[in-house]
């Protein structure tokens, strides 16, 4: 099974992609998924990021031995605007090594966005797949709450091998209220990402802990991938609660915290 967990740098996500991976590596990871995602955790800025600070980043990546392993690109994906964001996230994904690039469906709310969406998502699988990345469409709002709707979403775009979820509990239970020990296994045929994200409260209670100090039996969680042969990437997700990001030593203990109940879970970092 795939043991090894990432580390967000969403912990980190009001500051710098070089206090973010120096938090990440101090906490004890040694893999990561970075944030490129407009106006919510913007490590890297698909939209003005240039080559020469991809390769920065690469380098930086290697003085802390961190491996990049994802990258959460979410874009509103029934946009032009969306559409070409997000491509960009899978070029600068190639160029740093990484093997999938997260997303959501984006705010889509007409049949003509819909669309839209529909056939900018096939494009971008043709992309991605040039570089012998996958796409990890997210449980998220809109269009994706869970993993039992999107499975009529993935069918349509038809890109197997490439498209696959990216499940998120913590998402799934904020947003709908579902029982992720459910709704993950309308997933497993198409898992390529976890979200490793915990949860104190009920739907529409924003509240994701360090994984194992929220409700969700996560223990369980790992032991529905196991029965079902998972071997993809999992990354640790804290996001704190409706009072916002703290300062930065409160997210660096946030960050050392998951470490340790990762480890309490059997997992290593």
């Amino acid at each position: 099974m795939y043991r090894t967990v990432l580390g967000s740098t969403i912990v980190f996500a009001p500051f710098t992609i070089d206090q973010a991976l120096e938090g990440l590596a101090e906490a004890g990871y040694h893999a990561c998924e970075i944030g490129a995602v407009k106006g919510w955790f913007e490590h890297i800025d698909s939209d003005t990021v240039t080559d020469a600070e991809v390769d920065r980043i690469g380098r930086k990546l290697s003085e802390l031995g961190l491996q990049p392993v994802s990258l959460s690109g979410h874009a509103q994906l029934q946009s032009a605007d969306g559409a070409d964001r997000f491509a960009r996230a899978i070029d600068i994904a190639a160029a740093l090594g990484m093997e999938v690039v997260n997303t959501y469906t984006g705010d889509a709310t007409t049949d003509e966005e819909r669309e839209a969406y529909f056939a900018n998502v096939a494009a971008l699988c043709d992309q991605a797949a040039r570089h012998g990345l996958k796409i990890g469409m997210e449980t998220d709002s809109n269009m994706l709450p869970t993993a039992e709707i999107g499975v009529a979403i993935l069918d349509r775009i038809d890109r197997p091998g490439v498209l696959g979820f990216n499940y998120d509990p913590g998402n799934v239970v904020y947003y709908t209220g579902a029982d992720p020990l459910t709704d993950i296994r309308f997933a497993l045929p198409r898992l390529v990402h976890v979200h490793l994200k915990d949860k104190i409260g009920g739907q529409g209670e924003f509240n994701f802990p360090p994984p194992g100090d929220g409700d969700l039996d996560l223990t369980a969680l790992l032991a529905i991938l196991d029965d079902a042969g998972y071997t993809g990437p999992m990354s640790a997700e804290v996001e704190f609660d409706e009072r916002g990001w703290p300062d930065y030593d409160t997210c660096r203990a946030a960050a050392k915290r998951s470490v340790e109940n990762l480890r309490g879970m059997g997992l290593t970092v």
